[in-house]
């Protein structure tokens, strides 16, 4: 299996450019159940191209993004230059350099499944100041919701290159948490896309043939099919449930 810190290389400015970011509803939530304010300083592990620290830089917030793979930090650096309250940071999940006691929260956007959990808990309460808050987010395709979303999961289950790894996502994060548990809520969000964004939203993906790899031709000619066959004005859309697990490390 790739190496997750490397998965993404060469995808790079796909994954920017057509990857989902995250609602407005997540800051509300953050700010009336954990006390999330503008002065306050997060983390952002395995920031990537800065999805995520971007909804909290335009919050007025001073964000960390710590990232390990070049490629994805460099593009994040590149998207996210007119704020000057972003710092890249060359770092993981379990060795982040931050000092300790630096950050009010953590925050984790789609990428909590491939930290090693033991030592991620360790250094998120490391750098965590007396009382802070580590919020766990996905964006989690709403695979069922529409006969095009469904002939589109089916599309990439054919085409997938390797197999993920399982999850135990419940399991997963209440262990991480542990016995003060954790608060969850779960929001709607989208994205619609024509026919060449479309083809982008797919190559953005890791586990699915890139031009010139086998299966590619294949797999374009019954992405543009599923397109013409459920395309309204010319657009399709992507439902997503995003789901944000928040909670403190005692």
């Amino acid at each position: 299996m790739t190496d997750p810190r490397q998965r993404f290389s060469g995808r790079v400015e796909k994954y920017a450019r057509y990857r989902p970011g995250y609602p407005k509803a997540v800051l509300k939530l953050l700010e009336a159940e954990c006390g999330l304010t503008e002065g306050s300083i997060v983390a952002d592990v395995a920031s990537g191209t800065g999805l995520l620290a971007k909804l909290f830089l335009e919050n007025g917030n001073r964000v960390f993004g710590v990232e390990p793979n070049d490629e994805m930090r460099r593009a994040g650096e590149r998207h996210l230059e007119r704020h000057g309250a972003f710092a890249s940071v060359a770092g993981t999940a379990e060795a982040t350099t931050l000092d300790g006691g630096s950050v009010d929260f953590v925050v984790v956007g789609q990428a909590f499944h491939w930290f090693e959990p033991a030592s991620t808990r360790a250094e998120f309460a490391r750098i965590l100041k007396p009382g802070g808050w580590v919020a766990l987010l996905w964006n989690d395709p709403r695979r069922d919701a529409t006969t095009f979303l469904a002939a589109y999961e089916r599309l990439l289950q054919s085409y997938k290159t390797e197999e993920y790894k399982e999850f135990d996502l419940e399991g997963e994060v209440g262990a991480f948490f542990g016995v003060d548990g954790y608060g969850y809520r779960a929001f709607r969000h989208r994205q619609t896309f024509d026919l060449a964004g479309l083809e982008g939203r797919v190559l953005s993906s890791s586990y699915v043939p890139d031009r010139g790899e086998l299966g590619y031709g294949a797999m374009i000619e019954e992405l543009e099919r599923i397109f013409i066959m459920h395309e309204e004005d010319g657009r399709v859309a992507i439902e997503y449930e995003t789901q944000v697990y928040h909670g403190r490390l005692g």
